[in-house]
């Protein structure tokens, strides 16, 4: 780390290294502004030559001991942001049971329908039709000419068995959780990760850049704004009496003229 910045600076590029974010880091490492000033004085600190290479040179030391280089990292987002996502899920229209029966007749399988056959003798109930056959393949296309759905089939979420996801898939998936509606598949976001390349390849430098200044613009405002409003409740602090008028009666003579005694 650069040795010619104070302890107080090398506690912050410590602290920014952790979320990179300055103005957090700038409090934590113990200065005293808040609010608007301390966006407006991180901003000028991280723009201090010695402080940035300091920054620099810290980034590289990690770098080096984890052995995360620039290039492992956007190679990674650039899998994120190409993956398909149909590789973890997908929504599928499958066959219906009318489909492929005989004469579009409800299709069953084996099973289903002796366990069919039993429920209704349990019941008394009449045994169900077997017109349209056996033979019920859940994961069939839909029959273009079905009279049932109409060749749309019915409607599905499949999910991959995470297990056997592979490659940048593997990458994108970012867990399951059990919500109210159901199992939910959590994927990364492409559309930041695009972004993240996007910038690490200075395509959006220009426009990074003027952003970045114009927030430093608004924070620079926003601390000369609090330090005119400090200057303003002091006023007020003072004396409340309001100024008496004084009248100037200023007499101009004409020098034309001349006087009694000239």
């Amino acid at each position: 780390m650069a040795k010619e910045i104070s302890k107080q600076q090398k506690l912050f590029v410590l602290e920014y290294l952790k979320d990179l974010n300055a103005t957090a880091a700038y409090l934590r490492a113990g200065y005293k502004s808040k609010g608007p000033a301390a966006e407006s004085n991180a901003a000028r600190l991280i723009r201090n030559d010695r402080v940035a290479r300091a920054i620099e040179e810290a980034m590289q030391a990690r770098s080096y001991r984890t052995e995360i280089t620039a290039d492992k990292v956007l190679d990674r987002l650039w899998q994120i942001a190409t993956a398909d996502p149909n590789d973890l899920v997908q929504y599928r229209r499958d066959n219906c049971r009318h489909c492929w029966g005989a004469g579009h007749q409800y299709q069953w399988t084996e099973a289903e329908f002796e366990q069919a056959q039993r429920e209704a003798k349990e019941k008394g109930d009449d045994q169900p039709d077997i017109a349209g056959g056996f033979g019920f393949i859940a994961t069939r296309d839909p029959h273009p000419e079905c009279p049932e759905c109409a060749g749309e089939g019915r409607g599905k979420i499949f999910v991959t068995d995470t297990r056997r996801v592979k490659g940048a898939a593997r990458l994108l998936y970012a867990g399951v959780k059990q919500g109210k509606d159901g199992l939910e598949l959590k994927m990364h976001d492409q559309l930041a990760a695009l972004n993240k390349v996007a910038e690490h390849i200075g395509l959006f430098r220009d426009a990074a850049a003027m952003r970045r200044a114009e927030e430093m613009h608004r924070a620079e405002l926003a601390a000369k704004q609090a330090a005119t409003d400090k200057i303003r409740r002091d006023l007020d602090d003072g004396d409340d009496d309001k100024p008496t008028p004084v009248q100037i009666v200023v007499e101009v003579k004409d020098a034309r003229k001349r006087g009694d005694d000239a």
